[in-house]
């Protein structure tokens, strides 16, 4: 199960650095009317090798394993998700499994807070059936009020990353802020590099696509 309100992404300690958020506007999987900013995008300066050798890491070569296994992207199984539960948007997108049998965890989420979690085949794109979570009342309320008033969707999230560091969205999911001393929703997503295999970490406002904090993880 995707788990919300909080971050999908690491938190190691590391660099850590705020920077105006931009990308060009680009339309939603599963919901539309979604604003943008328009700062200046600030790329993120390439990672060093992990090692002196250039050798790979534990963590850099279980990713590349596992990315270069999937054929189905992060769209392509938010689509999929969405698909399968009538009514809904995605929230949540997480690539997991092994380099032999890949899968994308996703959530998805109705206008109520009714969050229903589908597991996506990460090479033929097919979507099992949903299985509807059993939140309390609370928890409904919250991720209710959370969706209305976000404002940026999951795919523009995710091209605000990608516009700074090339590379996979292996990661994604909207939750509460943790950096920048807001209070709107925000969207974590966790991003790939394939020269190097290190992986960066993003928080994205869901208001206004600013980037509350990044982080890079060499190794």
């Amino acid at each position: 199960m995707v788990r919300r309100g909080r971050l999908a992404v690491p938190r190691a300690i590391g660099l850590v650095c705020a920077v105006a958020a931009a990308g060009a506007l680009v339309s939603g999987c599963g919901s539309t009317g979604k604003n943008d900013t328009g700062s200046p995008k600030r790329p993120v300066p390439a990672s060093a090798p992990a090692t002196p050798s250039g050798s790979l890491s534990t963590d850099q070569a279980q990713r590349k394993a596992l990315i270069t296994s999937a054929t189905v992207d992060y769209m392509e199984a938010l689509k999929a998700a969405v698909a399968a539960v009538p009514a809904s948007e995605p929230i949540a997108a997480e690539l997991k499994g092994t380099p032999d049998s890949p899968y994308w965890n996703t959530a998805v989420a109705t206008s109520d807070g009714t969050v229903s979690d589908v597991r996506v085949d990460a090479r033929t794109g097919k979507a099992d059936q949903p299985r509807t979570e059993s939140d309390d009342p609370g928890d409904k309320q919250q991720l209710a009020a959370r969706l209305s008033k976000a404002t940026v969707t999951a795919q523009q999230a995710a091209t605000t990353a990608t516009d700074r560091t090339k590379g996979t969205v292996t990661s994604l999911e909207l939750g509460d802020a943790e950096h920048g001393n807001t209070d709107n929703p925000a969207w974590s997503v966790g991003v790939v590099t394939t020269d190097d295999w290190n992986e960066t970490a993003y928080e994205i406002d869901a208001t206004n696509r600013k980037v509350l904090w990044l982080h890079v993880e060499q190794g």
